[in-house]
């Protein structure tokens, strides 16, 4: 792991060493919001401001691919800024949900497109794109999140037949592959078994802060948090996922007050080694990252 204190460093710092090691995985991560508006309110005023923010599309690409090399080789590098001490998910659910294909094995064709729906893919038949996947007769293309090409995935009958990595916009074989791995398409995923409970949890914090308003004569806030919690909840339920999803990262996790959450550095091996460039610049940016986010 390489940490750099700015994305443009950082930028340059990746470009050199896909140079300097061409066999390697190196890999970048940094923050991938173009456009970040926190959510605020302003009392005088009895103005709510959602968040807002605008996801850079090649960036959020480019952080899944280095946490699936992460997990499949070991000759990985990866630059990264401060973004990597925040919360990405578990890198045990993240493993959890990762999808083996062999050639030649028995896998029926519908438990795949499940699977790829828990894993945060989404069917789409007509705009084959990143994170997308589409069904045709015998055959199901997967656009994975994290790559520049697809995989093709032939059926006969419960046997895959074929996989190939293809072109996303020819459908071109690029190359015939005996077997594939196909990561999450986003970080926050939950077995079902955990999101019950979570779900719970999240429940019972939010009696309590509904509680702590209507104590303090805070009707209004009261009534927005219950609104937006539950309409939150109700998203998870249905879809597994929603927008903000990391802010009820700590009981989706099951993790107690104040204990720190699980970010890229947990997807490293116990034996991985840290360079930080720029140090006397770099250590006290993460020491103030962490103390504000603590």
């Amino acid at each position: 792991l390489i940490i750099s204190h700015n994305k443009t460093l950082a930028a340059q710092l990746y470009a050199e060493f896909k140079r300097f090691f061409p066999e390697n995985a190196v890999e970048y991560f940094i923050s991938y919001y173009d456009y970040y508006q926190p959510e605020a309110y302003l009392p005088q005023s009895d103005v709510y401001i959602e968040k807002d923010a605008s996801i850079n599309d090649h960036i959020d690409r480019l952080r899944l691919k280095a946490t699936a090399s992460l997990l499949s080789r070991r000759d990985v590098i990866v630059v990264a800024s401060v973004s990597c001490i925040y919360n990405i998910g578990s890198p045990e659910d993240f493993r959890n949900f990762s999808l083996y294909l062999e050639s030649g094995k028995i896998h029926h064709r519908e438990l795949l497109m499940q699977e790829l729906i828990k894993m945060q893919y989404e069917r789409n038949d007509a705009n084959f794109i990143r994170g997308k996947f589409r069904c045709r007769g015998e055959t199901i293309e997967i656009y994975p999140a994290y790559l520049e090409t697809g995989v093709r995935v032939e059926f006969f009958g419960n046997e895959i037949e074929k996989i190939s990595e293809i072109h996303p916009l020819t459908g071109a074989t690029i190359a015939v592959k005996q077997q594939v791995y196909i990561y999450p398409a986003k970080y926050f995923l939950l077995p079902q078994a955990q999101l019950e409970p979570a779900l719970k949890a999240i429940e019972e914090e939010l009696t309590l802060r509904v509680d702590e308003f209507n104590a303090l004569n805070k009707p209004l806030e009261a009534e927005r948090i219950k609104i937006r919690t539950n309409y939150d909840l109700e998203m998870i339920r249905e879809t597994g996922y929603c927008h903000g999803i990391e802010n009820y990262s700590r009981h989706l996790n099951g993790r107690q007050p104040g204990e720190r959450p699980q970010c890229l550095i947990d997807f490293f091996p116990a034996d991985f080694l840290v360079f930080i460039d720029e140090s006397h610049v770099s250590i006290p940016q993460i020491r103030g990252m962490y103390a504000g986010d603590f």
